[in-house]
């Protein structure tokens, strides 16, 4: 121990260490409050989403049916999705034969996606549904509440 470290100074810390313990509540958190929120909205998709699909799922349809065809990887990356979560999602999908893969004109290595016929006939049934979900999940805000919230939520995103 330095002449800088005595144990006088551990104990000086000791009272700030605990002060900052009993402020601390976990139910007050960003991290809680974001996952509690999630949770919600994720129930609420549940009960009211059509055709069996995921959130996850729903995401990767929409956003297809927004860009058009791209690249698995990119999709992955659009929708804020990891190489295993949009694979398992994409293989679901393509084995529903709502989406297709094909090989990038300049680059056969390079997997293409887009949807299919009746992938876009499943993105336009649900997509009603997709927003009544939205409107559920923030009804208990006012619509300047919803408004602060989605414009914060992008910032921190």
């Amino acid at each position: 121990m330095s002449e800088a470290e005595t144990p006088q100074d551990e104990d000086a810390s000791e009272p700030a260490t605990r002060r900052a313990r009993r402020r601390y509540a976990l139910d007050g958190q960003a991290g809680f409050l974001l996952r509690r929120a999630q949770q919600r909205h994720l129930s609420i998709f549940a009960a009211h989403m059509a055709e069996g699909l995921t959130a996850q799922q729903f995401a990767a349809l929409a956003k297809l049916a927004e860009t058009g065809p791209t690249s698995q990887n990119a999709l992955g990356r659009q929708t804020a999705m990891d190489n295993s979560t949009i694979n398992g999602v994409v293989k679901r999908l393509h084995q529903r034969g709502l989406v297709q893969k094909f090989p990038a004109p300049e680059d056969n290595r390079l997997h293409m996606l887009s949807l299919t016929e009746e992938g876009q006939r499943v993105h336009d049934r649900v997509l009603p549904l997709a927003i009544e979900i939205t409107r559920m999940t923030l009804a208990p805000l006012s619509r300047g509440e919803q408004q602060t919230l989605l414009r914060l939520l992008r910032k921190i995103a």
